[in-house]
């Protein structure tokens, strides 16, 4: 039953609204979420310009390091293979062949807790889940993938924030 409703979320996102210019403009957005670079970066500038919450800030930063660092521990452990569906190849390269669970998606759920006391919650949200419904829609991860890396990336954050 999981693998069908996999296989159905994924013929939908794969194809639902795509045309040339959207997919290019998708590939481009999803870049910003390689190995967490958007949320470090964002992480980083915080730290340098708010001097008055730069320990927030770096520890922020080391909960969007912890959660890719976990993300791909669990990857090498779980070892799941990115989709491949005959008529419908992914539309971007990845840095792996793994696809469980999706690092765009733990970092980026990750972040969002860690930095929304920081920063107003409702944008960093908005770019956490446009960046994980980015994999689903460039077709790298299934959408069980992207829903554990959501799971986790919140667990590591709220955890964190304790």
């Amino acid at each position: 039953m999981a693998n069908a409703l996999d296989r159905a979320g994924y013929r939908f996102l794969r194809t639902a609204g795509h045309t040339p210019d959207a997919e290019t403009a998708m590939r481009r957005f999803s870049a910003l979420g390689e190995h967490a670079a958007i949320w470090l970066a964002i992480g980083a500038a915080g730290a340098a310009l708010d001097e008055p919450r730069r320990a927030r800030w770096t520890r922020g930063l080391a909960v969007v390091g912890g959660a890719y660092a976990l993300n791909t521990a669990i990857k090498l452990a779980v070892r799941r293979r990115r989709p491949d569906i005959p008529g419908l190849p992914p539309l971007t390269g990845t840095p792996t062949g793994l696809s469980f669970p999706s690092a765009h998606a733990t970092s980026s759920f990750a972040a969002a807790r860690a930095y929304s006391e920081l920063l107003p919650a409702g944008p960093l949200y908005a770019l956490a889940a446009g960046l994980a419904l980015s994999r689903l829609y460039l077709g790298v991860h299934w959408p069980s993938d992207s829903l554990a890396g959501v799971a986790l990336g919140s667990a590591v954050g709220t955890l964190a924030h304790r």
